[in-house]
């Protein structure tokens, strides 16, 4: 990770491909994309055709770093190749910095929360992230429903391996998802964000993170976050909408952008030619960045 990487992190228009599904989410990733269960026996036959999807995306001429800054990827994409390059390298080369999953999925729930599972190989993964010249992290949370306790223990967890994760030189982007569909999410909205403001103030200027939140209710909300000394981007997760929803209502809050995974794949097939394929892509890439320089 470089300063000119930050730099280009922070201020270039643009968004985040998250292209980081993992063994829980795979499988509907490839059945949207049309490959069912039945086509594919062992686990690692499910990431190879997965990879193939991921390949046929970045390869795209359409993905490039004239509109997409950063990609989110998954553990087993970065330990595979593209055209015989590591998928971090290939990114990078491309202009698009890489970054990689690094939350090992969701508790159960509890105080209207999942907060994440215990991290206990976090330092090995972060060790082979930086020798996939990883630029950064993603690490999700959900929260699904008002509760004060379980919103600061989301908000905490998440800041307490943020800090182990600059630590090892990277950029960690914290994500306490909030379901679209739950009562009082403008209330939850806003705690989170009082939450959030706590836990930055609490870092020092040489502790910076990124924050992926969903599109808030009332537009304009995380107006504050965005201009935060220690956050570098705040980015927009699509959680369950519709592309062209989800397009609306980024266009509603100024200064956020996409990083956007449904939304971006929801009309990619297998069995499109190539031509089909680079055309479709290219249409979601060109209305998701609008919707992210609106």
């Amino acid at each position: 990770m470089s300063q000119e990487q930050i730099n280009k992190m922070h201020s270039q228009k643009g968004f985040i491909a998250a292209l980081d599904q993992s063994g829980g989410s795979t499988p509907k990733a490839l059945k949207a994309y049309g490959i069912d269960e039945d086509q594919y026996e062992t686990e690692e036959e499910m990431f190879d055709l997965v990879q193939e999807m991921r390949a046929r995306i970045i390869t795209s001429p359409a993905f490039s770093s004239e509109k997409i800054i950063g990609a989110i990827l998954f553990e087993a994409t970065m330990e595979r190749k593209i055209e015989g390059k590591y998928t971090a390298d290939f990114l990078l080369e491309k202009g698009i910095l890489p970054f990689l999953k690094v939350d090992s999925g969701l508790a159960e729930v509890e105080n209207n929360v999942q907060l994440m599972k215990p991290m206990d190989h976090l330092t090995e993964l972060l060790n082979r992230a930086n020798g996939h010249h990883i630029f950064g992290t993603k690490m999700r949370s959900n929260i699904l429903g008002y509760d004060e306790k379980g919103i600061h223990d989301v908000v905490v967890q998440q800041f307490d391996y943020a800090k182990q994760i600059i630590s090892a030189g990277l950029i960690p982007i914290i994500e306490p998802e909030v379901n679209i569909h739950v009562e009082n999410k403008e209330k939850i909205e806003a705690l989170l964000k009082k939450e959030i403001i706590f836990q930055l103030s609490q870092l020092d200027e040489n502790q910076n993170v990124m924050l992926k939140l969903t599109i808030p209710t009332i537009a304009g909300n995380y107006s504050e976050l965005m201009v935060h000394p220690r956050v570098v981007r705040v980015v927009a997760l699509s959680g369950g909408y519709s592309r062209d929803e989800a397009n609306a209502k980024l266009k509603e809050n100024k200064g956020l952008i996409a990083s956007f995974s449904r939304a971006l794949s929801q009309d990619l097939r297998v069995d499109q030619s190539e031509k089909e394929f680079d055309q479709t892509i290219a249409e979601a890439i060109d209305s998701i960045y609008i919707a992210s320089i609106t």
